[in-house]
């Protein structure tokens, strides 16, 4: 259970920190101060129920588009996160530059972050 809720916290500060830098980034991204934790809840849920469900129809239907799933799964739960959450993504350009950037700061948080984590513990057990 405890690695569960881990694994959780650090999906959503993932989530949390792709949006971010995406807003910070894009000037046709931007997420509402009184939706981004509702942004990045739905996007972080959306993004682990989707890409399982993509990878499993891509793998039966079309194995090609493999590499890309996560790429699909960012779209698709950006989408759904704009439609409701208070996340707004203006002009096909910055769909794709979003979906891209998200994709790849999410990836990099969820490899980056446990390594913070593992670092702060470590520390805390030679002080």
């Amino acid at each position: 259970m405890i690695t569960f809720l881990i694994r959780a916290a650090i999906f959503l500060g993932s989530a949390a920190v792709g949006l971010l830098v995406a807003t910070w980034l894009l000037s046709g991204f931007s997420v509402s101060a009184s939706g981004f934790v509702t942004a990045v809840v739905i996007f972080a849920i959306a993004q682990s129920v989707l890409s399982p469900f993509i990878a499993k129809v891509a793998k039966r239907h079309a194995p090609a588009f493999l590499g890309g799933i996560g790429l699909v799964s960012t779209f698709v739960a950006l989408l759904i996160a704009s439609i409701f959450g208070g996340l707004t993504i203006t002009g096909v350009s910055t769909w794709i530059t979003g979906t891209v950037l998200v994709w790849l700061v999410t990836a990099l948080a969820t490899l980056l972050l446990p390594f913070l984590f593992v670092r702060k513990k470590v520390q805390e057990k030679r002080a």
